[in-house]
């Protein structure tokens, strides 16, 4: 298990990102006020400085902001899976969220092609937002 993949450490501020994941759901911070949504998660809102936020189920779809494609095993975790993509996406309620595309490859992947997410079940307790693409809506 020396080359397993790192799992992402869950505090009081994201575990209900995580657990709404286990849960195959997108959920984010809302700001009350500005209505504006965030991640990752945080104590205030980071429009107005203020505790007044709210937990909300989002869409799941955007678009591809920004990608790169990995050639080098900086990590071992990750070394049988090069080359591999790592996505930026502009979620349709205005927060960005880095992943990856579950189904394409880099020659596919297109800044501004729409996307949806997906959930890949990688431990009892953790399942990660992943992304596919999604028909124009």
């Amino acid at each position: 298990m020396a080359n397993a993949k790192p799992l992402p450490t869950i505090d009081q501020w994201s575990k209900p990102f995580w657990d709404a994941c286990k849960q195959h759901r997108l959920v984010m911070q809302r700001c009350n006020s500005s209505s504006k949504v965030w991640f990752p998660p945080a104590p205030v809102s980071p429009v107005t400085r203020t505790s007044n936020w709210s937990w909300v189920e989002l869409s799941g779809r955007g678009r591809i902001a920004s990608w790169v494609m990995m050639h080098q095993g900086y990590f071992p975790g990750f070394a049988d899976d090069l080359p591999y993509n790592i996505v930026m996406v502009d979620l349709d309620e205005g927060a960005m969220l880095i992943s990856n595309m579950r189904d394409l490859k880099d020659r596919d992947i297109k800044v501004g092609m729409p996307v949806k997410v997906v959930f890949d079940d990688v431990a009892d307790e953790i399942s990660l937002p992943k992304f596919v693409r999604a028909q124009e809506s």
